[in-house]
Order: C-alpha cells, then sequence, then structure tokens
C-alpha cells in the first residue's frame, strides 16, 4: 500500500516538473539552433533551442521527495536574441540609374508581349539575361546594331530558307527616324530582336507544332532551346552570329535535300509581278477568242499575236491560243489553282491580285516534311535504325553509312505504329508472347485458345504462347524499351511481306529476314550462330552499346539518286499539320469521300443492320489483304490504352 502510495507521489512530481517546463518554453521565445540538424533525406530542420544553464536540473532525488518544480521560485530569464531571419531567394532587381539601361528595366517589367507566340517561360529567361548584364542593350551600340545584330538579322530575313515564316521573326528598325531613337525606342528594339531570335531558334528545333496535337502517338523529345542560352551564344558570336542561328535547324542530308527542293520550287514561281484587272466576261479556253487576251499577252510578256508559220497565217490578237494557255496554266500553279489553263473567274481574281501567291500543293508537303525533321534529335548517332513508317523499310546505318536494307510491316490505320526515337538495348530469341488485353477478350470469347497456357502476370489472368515456330514473335525480337510498348520482331507469317502496302501490325514493327537484321545489330553474334539458338529456350542478349531505333513519318523525300518522290499519308497526318503550319484552312485539309461513296454509304448504313456491315468491312479487308494464317493471333505488344474495333485477330 504504501508503495502504491510513493509511486503515485512520484508520478505527480513527474507531471508537475512536465508542466514547469512547458510554463518556461511558452514565456520565453525560442532561440534558433545556430547548427541546423540534418534528417535522415537530407532536408535541413531547425529546431528550438533550450538554454541549458537556465534550465530547472532534475535529479533522481527529485521522486524521492524533493519540492515541485512548481513550487520553486522562477530563475531570473536573460531576454533571447531576436530569431535569425529566415533565408530568402536572391534579391530583387533593382531598377538601374542609367537612362537607357533603366528604359530596358521598365520594358521588361511592362506586361506588354515582346512578341505574340513567345512563351511565358522564355520572357523570363530573357529577363534573366538582361538582368546579367545590368540591363544594358546586347544588340544596339551607340544607336546601331552591333555586327552580331546584323548577321542574326539576315539570318531572319531568309527564314524562308528553312521553311520558317519570315514574318514570324519582324525585325525591328533602328536609326530610321528624322529625330534621333529614344531611349524606350532603343530599349524597345533591343527586346523585340531578342524575341525574335529566341522564337526563331526555338521554332528551328521544333518548336511550332505540339505533335501531340496532330496524334497522341507522336511523342519526339524535343530539344527546345532556352532564350537565354540562345542570346548568349549569339551575343559572343559577333559576325559569326547567323551561322550559329542557322545552327539550330537540322542539318541531317535528308532536310538538306527537302531544302533545296523547295528552293527550286520558289526559283520557278512568279512573285511580284504586277497585276492585271480584266473586265468582266465568259471562261476562256484553248481556242476562244476575247478582247480580253491582249491584257493577258501583256500581262505575261507574251508577243501581241501568234507567230505564223508555213502552214498557218499569224493568229489574232484576241486569240486564247496555247501560248496564253500555257502562260495561264503556269500562274495557276503558281497560286495553288487548278493548272488547266482555263481562264476561270478564281483566276481572274488572282491576276487582280498583287498578294504573295498560295503554297503550293507539293510545296506544302516538303513543308510539312521539312517539320518532321525537327521532332528527331539533331545528331541521329553514327550507328542507328531508322524506319520511315509510310515507306514500309528499315534501314541500319554503321558510321554513317547504310549497312543494311529491310522490308517492314507496320501498324494499320486503326492502330498507328508510333513516331519517336528511341534506345535498342537487347533481344530476345525464342521469345514467348503474352497476350495483350486488347486481344485477350476477343480470344476468350472465341475459344480459339489452343497451344496457349493460362498464367498469371502482374496479378492479372493472361494467356501465354510458348516459344516456337507459330509464335506471334516469331524467333527473335529486339527491345528499346517505350511508353508505348512497341518494338521490332520476328512474324511466322511471311506472306504478307509480299504486300505493296504493309500496314497489317497493331503498331509494332515486324521485320523481314530478322536473322540478317540481328547480325546488323548484334557486332558479335551472326545469323549463323544466332540460328543454332532456335529451338533452346527464351535468351536474351544485350547489346554493347545502345543503338538509336528512330521511328519516323516522312510522306515526302529525295532519295538516293536524288529524285523527288510522295508517299501515302497512311494514317492521315499531313491535313492536320498543314493546318498547324497555316499551310491549308481546315476545310481543305479534310479529305472528302467522293459523292457517289458518300450517298451508297449512307443508303447502306440505313438499310443494313450495324453487325451486317461489320461483317461485310471485314471480308472486305480480308479480300484486300493477302491469305494469313490461321493460327494467328494478332499483334503482340501491349497497349491497353488502344481501342480496337473487333473485325479481326490481326
Amino acid at each position: 500500500m504504501r508503495a502504491a502510495s510513493e509511486a503515485g507521489t512520484g508520478i505527480a512530481r513527474t507531471l508537475s516538473v512536465a508542466l514547469a517546463a512547458l510554463l518556461a518554453f511558452s514565456q520565453a521565445p525560442a532561440r534558433a539552433e545556430e547548427a541546423p540538424a540534418a534528417t535522415e533525406s537530407g532536408v535541413v530542420i531547425r529546431k528550438a533551442a533550450v538554454d541549458v544553464a537556465n534550465e530547472p536540473v532534475v535529479t533522481p532525488d527529485a521522486s524521492n521527495g524533493a519540492a515541485p518544480a512548481a513550487d520553486a521560485p522562477a530563475p531570473p530569464t536573460e531576454p533571447a536574441p531576436a530569431p535569425a531571419p529566415a533565408a530568402e531567394g536572391p534579391p530583387a532587381p533593382v531598377a538601374p540609374s542609367e537612362p537607357l539601361p533603366a528604359a530596358v528595366y521598365a520594358r521588361l517589367n511592362d506586361t506588354a508581349p515582346l512578341l505574340q507566340r513567345l512563351t511565358g517561360k522564355d520572357r523570363e529567361a530573357i529577363q534573366a539575361f538582361y538582368a546579367l548584364g545590368n540591363f544594358k542593350p546586347v544588340w544596339i551600340e551607340n544607336r546601331a546594331f552591333t555586327a552580331a545584330a546584323n548577321a542574326a538579322i539576315a539570318r531572319l530575313r531568309e527564314a524562308g530558307e528553312d521553311g520558317l515564316d519570315p514574318n514570324a521573326y519582324p525585325v525591328p528598325v533602328v536609326g530610321k527616324l528624322s529625330r534621333p531613337d529614344t531611349d524606350a525606342e532603343i530599349a524597345e528594339a533591343d527586346l523585340k530582336l531578342s524575341a525574335a531570335l529566341a522564337l526563331y531558334a526555338r521554332d528551328a528545333r521544333g518548336g511550332r507544332v505540339n505533335p501531340a496535337a496532330i496524334s497522341r502517338l507522336i511523342t519526339p523529345t524535343l530539344d527546345l532551346p532556352p532564350a537565354d542560352t540562345v542570346l548568349t551564344r549569339l551575343a559572343a558570336s559577333g559576325a559569326g552570329a547567323g551561322d550559329v542561328l542557322q545552327g539550330y535547324n537540322p542539318r541531317q542530308p535528308g532536310y538538306l535535300a527537302l531544302k533545296k527542293r523547295l528552293a527550286g520550287l520558289r526559283a520557278g514561281r512568279t512573285q511580284g509581278a504586277p497585276s492585271v484587272k480584266l473586265p468582266d466576261g465568259p471562261v476562256l479556253k484553248l481556242g476562244m477568242s476575247d478582247p480580253r487576251v491582249p491584257l493577258l499577252r501583256s500581262r505575261f510578256g507574251l508577243d501581241a499575236s501568234a507567230a505564223g508559220t508555213l502552214d498557218s497565217a499569224p493568229g489574232e490578237a484576241d486569240a486564247y491560243d496555247r501560248s496564253v494557255a500555257d502562260a495561264v496554266k503556269n500562274f495557276q500553279r503558281s497560286r495553288g489553282l487548278p493548272a488547266n489553263g482555263t481562264l476561270t473567274r478564281a483566276t481572274v481574281a488572282a491576276l487582280a491580285s498583287s498578294s504573295v501567291p498560295k503554297t503550293s500543293a507539293s510545296e506544302a508537303d516538303i513543308l510539312v516534311n521539312m517539320e518532321r525533321w525537327r521532332w528527331l534529335p539533331p545528331e541521329l548517332g553514327p550507328n542507328y535504325v531508322f524506319v520511315n513508317v509510310p515507306e514500309f523499310k528499315l534501314k541500319v546505318f554503321r558510321d554513317g553509312q547504310m549497312r543494311d536494307e529491310t522490308r517492314v510491316i507496320v501498324g494499320k490505320p486503326t492502330s498507328p505504329t508510333p513516331t519517336f526515337s528511341g534506345m535498342m538495348e537487347y533481344a530476345v530469341v525464342n521469345p514467348s508472347w503474352y497476350v495483350p488485353p486488347s486481344i485477350l477478350k476477343q480470344m476468350l470469347a472465341s475459344g480459339r485458345t489452343a497451344g496457349f497456357e493460362v498464367v498469371r502476370r502482374g496479378g492479372n489472368i493472361s494467356l501465354r504462347q510458348p516459344p516456337g515456330e507459330r509464335n506471334a514473335l516469331g524467333f527473335i525480337k529486339f527491345m528499346f524499351p517505350n511508353q508505348h510498348a512497341v518494338y521490332l520482331h520476328d512474324t511466322p507469317n511471311r506472306s504478307l511481306f509480299s504486300a505493296s502496302t504493309r500496314a497489317f501490325s497493331h503498331g509494332c514493327v515486324r521485320v523481314d529476314d530478322p536473322f540478317r537484321f540481328a547480325d546488323a545489330v548484334l557486332p558479335s553474334w551472326t545469323q549463323e550462330r544466332l540460328k543454332k539458338l532456335i529451338g533452346k529456350g527464351e535468351r536474351t542478349l544485350r547489346l554493347p552499346e545502345k543503338l538509336p531505333v528512330h521511328l519516323a513519318y516522312f510522306t515526302a523525300e529525295v532519295d538516293d539518286l536524288g529524285s523527288y518522290r510522295t508517299l501515302p499519308d497512311l494514317y492521315g497526318y499531313d491535313g492536320p499539320m498543314k493546318v498547324a503550319l497555316g499551310l491549308a484552312v481546315r476545310s481543305e485539309a479534310v479529305a472528302k469521300a467522293p459523292a457517289k461513296e458518300k450517298r451508297a454509304s449512307a443508303e447502306a448504313s440505313r438499310s443494313a443492320p450495324r453487325q451486317t456491315i461489320a461483317r461485310e468491312a471485314v471480308r472486305s479487308e480480308r479480300r484486300a489483304a493477302p491469305r494469313r494464317s490461321s493460327d494467328m493471333f494478332g499483334e503482340p505488344e501491349s497497349a491497353p490504352t488502344y481501342a480496337y474495333p473487333p473485325r479481326s485477330y490481326w
């Protein structure tokens, strides 16, 4: 009983000590520790320090009859020093005292945009760039442009050579007024030139178009240069600033060939020719006569009348003959009009306009594909794999030279092959195929699961096709990990490679003669050595060095012989690209079906049930494609986010 009483007294005294300590802390402000304590995660934590000399000392005897600390007089306390100031960021820039830097500082603090398309991030970078130089002008000295500014301006004015729009990078004017430029005008000009240069560099590296707006399967890693980095390089380059700015454009041979083709097209286009307003009249075709023809002859620099020959007399001045029709046809082509040589109302309106000619269809195709080169890395690498999806071909480059080329099968329009760059890390011989969720439900519903094993994978039930000659991946696959879960692989269905349009997969790229391809990408493995591994179990072969893989989408190119050619727009990306680049309005970019086809489709949809239409679509697809093996169950990549229509298993 006594022990219990003593224990109770001890607990009460301990509580009294704790209460006294709390009262002491509440009366004296805590002082910050001079040496911060670091936690295991590296986060610095500042704790309130306790002055031990001024605290009541609690000895072990306190529990054996010492008076409670709450009853003892509180020791005198010294006033605590003021708390240390909290850590702050860099001080805000101070307005310069000199007039010209002060004008630059004031303009940067003005919310009015420097350039319409300049991003807020780039504007902040420009402000940081000027702050390092105490807000002094960079491109203007003694109220005139520097050598670096003049070199960079010359490149801006030639932006059209690289398929960019010179109007997007306006060049400010300095020293052209009858009076001296004010400090505010000089500041405005200097900053706007910086904005134009930063925007040019960004656009040259692919910042004009958001690839995701074209398709969520276009996922390049864009190397967009920060504005302050661009301006620092240019300002230090002097008279070579133009070459530095040009260097932000692609340098690959494929891009340079398209650039040369673009220059050739534009050289033959009529620009700045005088306008001519023709009186109202009928549409003119070859062989007709009209009093407006002499005006056309004068506009195009033709003779007043066709010269006579041994077989015919000289022509009439108002005869719409072959020479006039050909001149009209060339003019129509230069303005993007139907080039048929007929003087239509649209042609008459174009002749009366002195505006810049409309971009032709061929020119627009070149511009779209030049833009796609900007989505590739600045350097493809000395060794790399290049797949051009619309071409259905794969190329292997070693030391910058093409070593091998082979046919490939790419994704269907309903399941496109994505566009991006990755790094091949390893190959798998005798791979297993785990049926992706996008195909699993169809297989289970149909009951066609012979030869598959039911396995648990990632907490889910799946089907596994063991290695073998009937495996959907063939005998080898090549892995370059990516967000789309696609890869290169073999296939047992060789007949599909004989088709000219080889778009049959669910997104992966099937390679013809994969062991020859493996010989090109695996330097220590020959075809013969690889084939000896067939049937001996799954085996992973790692590449000694990661190999870049570029899955690209080019519908216009100049081949190795210098011939320009266009390729089918397999996934319909060209139209949205032209709209995004301002080369077409949306209505022009959308492909329209012939009226007869539209009517037939509408009648079929009204008269036939949906299931009947679906069955007919499957039959049509199978008739159009080469015969396929009955034991193939679809494309082997895992892409559950793709919504494939249940038309077939292939």
